[in-house]
């Protein structure tokens, strides 16, 4: 009797995670095959297969000006951006983790104020002004470098690596600036593989920086030129009667199969690089968040 009811709560499991799944999973697919179907045919209806397989939003979207190089603008600031985030936040975490460092509660307490007040976006405009970072590339990366919830997350981390080993180090000669390189960051995996998926995924899908300060076409992110060629697609689409565009070769679009391909394009990298570092960042959210 015991092992039917196991056998029927492991059952009950297993369909209500598989509902979980599909629940989570299916709107990425959809997206998928809406935006790899014919546009003259998707408004039929689509549910598990695409209708009639067609690239040519795709083809449409990679023809735009700039976009091969709005690509490399956006991958250049997740990457920079990422590195630059992860070194000042873990070399900052380190420093105000450490009791000899001097004001080291009150510079604490003003990094967590930063968490509860934002200048909001006329300051901070007319601060990268003054500044000197509109059409600067410095835009994408300075601003961000320090992030309060990182450095928090980080130095609550760093506090729980046993004093033994920093005391061993510095018995041997170890500074420290040699113990934060040799020693701490290396012990720092998850939560550094924590922060840098989060600093990453907000670097490449930051585009409001871009939107305000930067009218350097050479400068524009790939988000940027896709969320401007929604809006001209959107716009042609209002003016004919018929809601569609059509492209260089005389090809129907429609603005939902556009913002359908482009959904897929700036998502796509995030979704191929997410499930390599999974494992890190369940461990570091867990052991940065909780004080031991």
């Amino acid at each position: 009797m015991s092992l039917t009811r196991i056998r029927i709560f492991d059952i009950l499991n297993y369909l209500l995670l598989a509902l979980f799944v599909v629940i989570c999973v299916y709107p990425f697919y959809y997206v998928l095959i809406y935006s790899i179907s014919s546009p003259a045919k998707v408004a039929q209806g689509i549910f598990l297969l695409p209708a009639g397989l067609d690239f040519t939003t795709y083809k449409s979207i990679l023809q735009l000006p700039y976009i091969v190089n709005s690509f490399f603008i956006s991958a250049a600031r997740t990457i920079v951006g990422t590195m630059l985030t992860i070194l000042c936040c873990s070399l900052f975490s380190y420093l105000i983790s450490k009791p000899e460092m001097a004001l080291r509660k009150l510079v604490y307490r003003l990094l967590v104020v930063t968490l509860y007040i934002n200048a909001g976006l006329i300051p901070w405009y007319i601060t990268m002004k003054m500044l000197h970072l509109n059409n600067n590339f410095l835009l994408y990366v300075l601003p961000s470098a320090v992030s309060g919830y990182y450095v928090i997350l980080m130095k609550t981390y760093i506090e729980q690596i046993p004093k033994a080993l920093e005391e061993s180090a510095m018995i041997d000669g170890a500074g420290y600036l040699t113990l934060f390189w040799k020693v701490i960051f290396p012990l720092c995996k998850p939560i550094v593989a924590t922060v840098a998926i989060f600093a990453a995924v907000g670097q490449w899908n930051n585009w409001m920086d871009n939107y305000f300060l930067v009218q350097n076409q050479n400068l524009k992110t790939m988000q940027l030129i896709l969320y401007e060629y929604l809006n001209s697609a959107n716009a042609l689409a209002t003016m004919d009667a018929a809601s569609i565009t059509r492209n260089a070769q005389n090809v129907v679009l429609t603005p939902e199969s556009i913002k359908m391909a482009t959904t897929m394009l700036v998502a796509l990298p995030i979704l191929l690089v997410y499930p390599f570092l999974q494992r890190y960042f369940v461990k570091g959210i867990m052991l940065g968040a909780v004080k031991g």
